[in-house]
């Protein structure tokens, strides 16, 4: 790598690794090199009191609602705060001569925290301020920092953007980077801070000013089930965003897409109001989910991840990686996962063969990067190209049993069964245009995915519309997640991850270990040999009042043995539904549905009933009908 100091002169090291750690320097460090490190600086304040006599050993207070905490200080009292618009810093640059310094304290911005601080330790009015410090900190876009090898360039590592919680994350993040660096794998889930979430358009300034003065704040904040940030919106759209909005879409962001999470009925609010309880979008919820359960919705899901794999030595890549056989015939689809060679999920997508050298891998937006750099790291010296294609589709995606009869009205093609089977895609006329149909599904009814050319998204999405009348729903994300829970199809991120188990994950089907060699197989059969030692069980309520959301207790026969990775409401089940891991080694499937479950929420403990099988349509006879 090369360098530069202070007085000018120049040099380069030679080196395996790279680690940026240069904190609020990071971002600028990275650049240099080519890699997305997005975080900012932001003015960061804390006062100290005079001495207090007789004040020690005090515990420390955190209080969210007046955005601040409360330490004793060798006999003083220190009051850190997270006020909920906070002051960007460094927008020209920061200066490498910038270390341990500080910046003017703004009494105005930081008089309403100690207002209440006096309020709340009334002896601070009389005791006084020794100090008040206002330094420089960065903070990233999702308050989380970034760990890991950058996916521009092997070799660089990542330790930065620590959002005030370096000292007590310094000693598990160091020992995990290592274990990384040593291993090339990380040595268990790390998704949630790795440097692979970042994306590519986070690096702007302007982007990165607006989202820190939120940030820092949400550090304190209650993090109520889906709140959404209110900075830096709107980088991603929909080519038919304009048209949603105007049908009631109220968004949410993931990796700068805004995605309608929900629809608001004539007159009212199209906003979120947060709560710990059923939420203000209850019944709006309820209704798209039933919708696509019993007549058609409309989900606008251009937000997928859309990677090509293109060569003559694609198809051998593709094996070489993924669980399941997509040597497969032009115009077939493979759910399958690639697996880490300890047998845990690196990435959950579909596979469809566009032509003998052609392959499109779909996957979630919000994986987009990590599976490009996994994809990327694994293809060698293979004659074949991996390339971002997100950009060039949109992707509606018709789901329900009347989504045949809704399509039949907008196209000449055929769609029955026997003409266009599950599991397979092929284009075909839509409207005044063209789109390629993939016949799969994510929430367990008929239906189709249909990738559209962004410069003929909306004739074809105002085409659906007018064909579906009033019988058509348009459908949120939220909808679509409690769909799938009723179906327990897994999440990236939250139902599998790179330390679960594919089999014990209930993934077995999507993995076929006779193909041949491919990454992970040794692990797949040596599972299969040993027998597994936990099982991804769905659970849902018997109470039909309660919510859950995810990490719940689950537990088993009187104890706790785990925690829910994900849960929604569902609406067509009559109940909250989860799923969740429980130890079963040694056990039968029997075993394990044999005992008695409560679901822990809140420290009250609800009664479920447990299934290995989806609750939804177990036999998937609905998705074929």
């Amino acid at each position: 790598m090369e360098w530069e100091g202070l007085d000018g002169s120049r040099g380069s090291i030679a080196c395996e690794h790279v680690v940026n750690c240069g904190g609020m320097w990071g971002r600028e460090l990275a650049g240099r090199s080519g890699v997305t490190l997005p975080l900012h600086a932001a003015e960061h304040f804390y006062v100290v009191s005079e001495p207090i006599p007789g004040l020690e050993r005090l515990p420390v207070l955190r209080v969210p609602d007046e955005c601040a905490y409360y330490k004793e200080d060798a006999g003083k009292i220190m009051i850190g705060a997270f006020e909920p618009k906070a002051k960007p810093w460094g927008m020209a640059g920061i200066p490498e001569s910038f270390e341990f310094d500080e910046l003017p304290f703004d009494m105005e911005h930081m008089e309403p925290v100690l207002e209440k601080a006096i309020e709340r330790v009334p002896l601070l009015a009389e005791a006084g301020f020794r100090t008040l410090f206002n330094g420089p900190e960065s903070f990233t876009p999702d308050d989380r920092y970034y760990l890991g090898e950058a996916p521009e360039l092997k070799g660089y590592w990542i330790a930065a953007g620590y959002n005030s919680i370096g000292i007590v994350s310094s000693g598990g993040a160091g020992m995990a980077l290592a274990q990384w660096m040593e291993d090339g794998e990380p040595p268990f889930d790390l998704w949630e801070v790795d440097i692979r979430r970042a994306q590519p358009f986070q690096r702007n300034r302007r982007y990165l000013r607006e989202r820190v003065s939120e940030t820092l704040g949400l550090l304190y904040a209650d993090h109520f089930p889906y709140r959404q940030v209110a900075t830096a919106r709107g980088v991603r759209k929909s080519p038919v965003h304009d048209r949603l909005a105007a049908k009631g879409a109220v968004f949410g962001e993931v990796a700068g897409w805004e995605r309608a999470n929900w629809f608001a009925k004539p007159g009212q609010e199209p906003a979120y109001r947060y709560s710990w309880h059923r939420p203000n979008w209850w019944e709006n919820q309820r209704e798209e989910h039933m919708a696509v359960r019993e007549r058609v919705g409309l989900f606008d899901m251009t937000s997928f991840g859309k990677i090509r794999v293109e060569g003559r030595d694609a198809c051998a890549v593709l094996q070489r990686l993924c669980g399941a056989d997509v040597d497969v015939a032009v115009g077939r689809i493979v759910y399958t996962q690639m697996l880490n060679r300890r047998g845990g999920i690196e990435a959950d997508v579909t596979v469809t063969r566009l032509s003998e050298t052609a392959f499109l891998v779909v996957t979630a937006g919000t994986n987009l990067q990590r599976d490009l750099a996994w994809l990327r790291r694994h293809v060698g010296d293979a004659f074949a190209v991996v390339t971002d294609a997100s950009a060039g589709e949109a992707v509606f995606v018709v789901m329900g049993p009347e989504s045949r009869d809704l399509l039949r009205a907008v196209t000449p093609d055929d769609l029955s069964n026997e003409g266009f089977p599950f599991g397979t895609a092929r284009e075909i006329e839509l409207g005044l245009g063209l789109a390629r149909a993939h016949r799969v599904t994510y929430v367990g009814e008929l239906g189709w995915e249909l990738y559209v050319p962004t410069d003929q998204a909306q004739h074809v999405f105002d085409t659906l519309v007018e064909a579906g009348g009033d019988r058509l729903k348009l459908c949120g994300l939220h909808a679509l997640d409690s769909c799938r829970m009723e179906k327990a199809f897994r999440h990236f991120g939250h139902d599998i991850t790179d330390e679960d188990h594919v089999l014990e994950a209930g993934l077995g089907f999507a993995v076929k270990a006779d193909k041949g060699e491919f990454l992970g197989r040794d692990a797949v059969l040596r599972k299969h040999n040993e027998g597994l030692s936990r099982r991804l069980v769905q659970f849902r309520l018997r109470d039909p009042e309660p919510i859950l959301v995810h990490n719940e207790g689950i537990v088993r026969n009187g104890e706790i043995v785990g925690i829910l990775t994900s849960g929604a409401y569902g609406h067509a089940l009559g109940g909250a539904v989860g799923l969740g891991y429980v130890p079963c080694a040694g056990e039968s499937a029997a075993e394990v549905l044999g005992s008695s479950y409560e679901i822990e929420i809140a420290g009250t403990r609800v009664p479920a009933e447990a299934s290995l099988r989806p609750m939804y349509d177990p036999k998937a006879e609905r998705v074929r009908a």
